[in-house]
């Protein structure tokens, strides 16, 4: 379905990264969580920040959101994304485990 009600914790989550703010970024992940950004895989805490740091939050990364669409615990959100790494319609689909995000991946929107 398509929707343009961002279901949580996808919400808050996009909430966290527009307003940089980190802790709430990591927090938002399952303790195993991942980020595939184009294929490339961040697992965990301390890899996410790394990632984060230099492409992400610590880029000043903003997203507008355009779509939203949910299939289960699947939330796939296409937005303008914006930051100091890299510009542009961007695809982030996150699956969902509970109240927490276990692996957001990100393509070309």
């Amino acid at each position: 379905m398509t929707d343009q009600t961002i279901p949580e914790p996808v919400a808050a989550f996009i909430e966290a990264v527009n307003r940089h703010d980190e802790n709430a970024f990591l927090d938002a992940f399952t303790e195993g969580g991942a980020v595939d950004d184009w294929g490339r895989v961040f697992t965990g805490r301390e890899q996410i920040k790394g990632w984060s740091d230099n492409e992400f939050i610590g880029a000043n990364g903003t997203l507008a959101v355009e779509e939203v669409q949910t299939a289960g615990t699947a939330v796939t959100v296409v937005g303008d994304w914006r930051s100091t790494h890299a510009n542009g319609r961007s695809k982030f689909v996150f699956d969902v485990d509970g109240d927490r995000i276990s692996r957001m991946t990100i393509r070309e929107g």
